[in-house]
């Protein structure tokens, strides 16, 4: 039966996966990805279909997974962010020689602005790196689309195929028709091949002659060549090629332009084919529009006749807006545009929710060691950095080793600052344990502070080892943090309450005292995400605070320095004032206040 659903582009990523017969998904998450996993898994209740998905504990893990149900037959997928596929990168260049045998899929979501990225690295180029083919969405419809295109390019070429969406891909929606799925399963079949599948460096050689091979007729591969989307084409003047997101505005913008030009969509930009690089060579101006590196422009050959990102025309950085392609399209056919600029909104600084648990554990951290390094990690406690508890953000699990790089430049200096280290749970997990060992080994003089609230917050409260439950929702075993610290051989690792400020910072100043002799110290702040609490929980640890007037002088203190959604000074700044309808009733700022004018309840509690 044929239904309409308004799908988000990630959901028709994950509707795709399932219509076309992926026996395994796995992921990491991170924006924009995320959802494509949660969805898969909702689909796959929705339809009861038998397959298995998995959060695994970083992206080479779920790439390495994935990658040995596909050797053995069946179809499968990984999904990831552009920054995951860093992570996944020495697997994903190695699996590429040894190839596949059922179709296997590599998702990796491109963040161009950035949204929510430490960089605006474009996948497509890691894609080159490793001579992997890769294909461009447009549209939700499209990815879903692009799905059972790559399955079926991945098993006639026996290669992995990467889907690249972007942000304006993952999360934007478009009406689609979804039909029944039809659940076949195919039985594995792992055929040993040790020189193809254990390759020595000797086999490797003859393996990337067979790829390079690959590529030679998957760019001549008719499915995926280049689709003229406007005007009809032509042997000379001017042609507009565009990819992703990308292609959508430009078809739009040159229909409202009223211009008959020739528009081509690139479906795969790498490797692009040969047949169409020579058609594009009797025009004399080329026109290459593509987030967010010129990876299409460089595979061109007459580079003097092409405009786009690496000649300059089109901006290296930023995300190419629809307001931004139309500019480019006017100039390059020298046509009247005038820039319409938006009025300036003022806009306010993300900051934690109010009562998250890591508010408190910064605050603890600033009291404990007041000029400290403090260095921290990727999640939602990046915005430490409010509080003025972070000072340095790298990569996943980089805080950690940043500590101990740290502590090694002050060894010899007379000044000698102590270093705190700020990781979530689920990033230790992820890319903690390895730095930990190092510190260990090494005698590393600092405080790691392990921020767990049990859940993979910022990026939608995936499980992490620790929860007890799967992707799908089912029991599984739990992983201890305290044993795992413990098993790398930390002496000191406790564990404190965030919301009893005073024990927390004590806490803090012991473990400051013991590193400096002993090495690396470990405090484990936990206390659940209050978006990911149950309810009558949270109600029932509900503490009511009020403002005692009286004592109040409008300091700002707990304002400027705790930074709670909840707190503001009134109008005339002489007196703080209490959100109760953001309030979360933690207490923790009844310790912060300095004059004690923010107190507790209990009769109200």
């Amino acid at each position: 039966m044929t239904r309409q659903k308004l799908m988000l582009g990630n959901d028709a990523l994950a509707y795709g996966l399932l219509k076309n017969g992926c026996e395994i998904a796995t992921a990491y998450p991170g924006t924009p990805s995320s959802e494509i996993l949660a969805s898969f898994v909702s689909f796959k209740k929705e339809y009861n279909i038998p397959v298995h998905a998995q959060w695994a504990v970083n992206e080479k893990i779920a790439f390495e997974t994935a990658y040995a149900a596909c050797q053995a037959g069946v179809r499968s997928a990984v999904a990831m962010k552009q920054v995951g596929l860093n992570v996944a990168a020495d697997p994903l260049m190695s699996a590429v020689y040894s190839g596949v045998k059922g179709g296997f899929i590599v998702i990796s979501a491109d963040d161009p602005g950035p949204h929510s990225s430490q960089t605006e690295q474009d996948s497509r180029l890691m894609a080159v790196m490793a001579k992997l083919p890769v294909l461009d969405p447009a549209s939700p419809m499209q990815a879903e689309n692009m799905v059972g295109l790559a399955y079926e390019l991945s098993e006639a070429f026996e290669i992995p195929v990467m889907i690249r969406p972007t942000t304006r891909v993952c999360h934007t929606r478009q009406n689609m028709e979804m039909d029944d799925i039809v659940y076949e399963r195919k039985e594995a079949e792992f055929e040993k091949n040790p020189a193809r599948w254990a390759a020595t460096p000797k086999f490797r050689l003859t393996l990337h002659k067979e790829l390079e091979e690959k590529l030679s007729k998957i760019a001549a591969w008719n499915p995926t060549q280049p689709t003229l989307m406007s005007g009809t084409a032509k042997k000379s003047g001017k042609a507009i090629v565009v990819s992703g997101v990308a292609a959508a505005s430009a078809k739009d913008i040159v229909k409202d332009l009223d211009l008959e030009i020739p528009v081509y969509q690139v479906l795969q930009p790498f490797p692009l084919h040969t047949k169409f690089m020579e058609e594009l060579e009797s025009y004399e101006d080329i026109l290459v529009i593509e987030e967010t590196a010129g990876v299409i422009e460089m595979q061109l050959a007459d580079k003097k006749k092409v405009k786009g990102k690496n000649s300059g025309f089109v901006s290296r950085a930023g995300e190419l807006f629809p307001e931004t392609i139309e500019k480019l399209i006017a100039s390059f056919y020298n046509l009247d545009y005038q820039e319409i600029t938006p009025p300036a909104i003022a806009g306010r600084r993300p900051t934690l929710c109010a009562g998250c648990p890591h508010r408190a554990s910064f605050f603890a951290i600033k009291k404990a060691a007041p000029r400290g390094i403090y260095t921290s990690d990727i999640g939602c406690y990046t915005l430490g950095i409010n509080l003025g508890a972070v000072d340095t953000v790298l990569c996943m699990g980089a805080s950690i080793s940043q500590a101990s790089g740290f502590t090694l430049a002050y060894e010899n200096n007379k000044k000698n600052p102590q270093v705190i280290a700020t990781i979530g749970d689920s990033t230790f997990f992820h890319s903690g344990i390895p730095a930990l060992i190092e510190t260990v080994v090494r005698k590393t003089p600092y405080v790691l502070v392990i921020l767990d609230n049990r859940t993979t917050a910022m990026t939608g409260h995936q499980p992490t080892p620790a929860s007890g439950f799967d992707a799908s929702g089912d029991a599984c075993d739990s992983v201890s943090i305290e044993k795992i610290v413990q098993g790398c051989g930390v002496n000191f690792c406790k564990q404190a309450n965030p919301y009893k400020l005073p024990e927390l910072i004590d806490l803090l100043k012991q473990a400051c005292d013991y590193c400096k002799d002993n090495g690396p110290a470990v405090v484990i702040s936990r206390y659940p995400c209050l978006l990911n609490m149950d309810k009558k929980i949270l109600k029932e640890d509900f503490q009511k605070v009020v403002v005692d007037e009286s004592s109040c002088d409008g300091c700002g203190y707990c304002v400027n320095h705790f930074e709670c959604p909840a707190l503001s000074l009134n109008q005339e700044e002489t007196c703080v004032s209490l959100d109760d309808t953001l309030c979360s009733g933690c207490g923790v700022c009844s310790f912060v206040c300095p004059k004690g004018s923010l107190i507790i309840n209990h009769q109200e509690g």
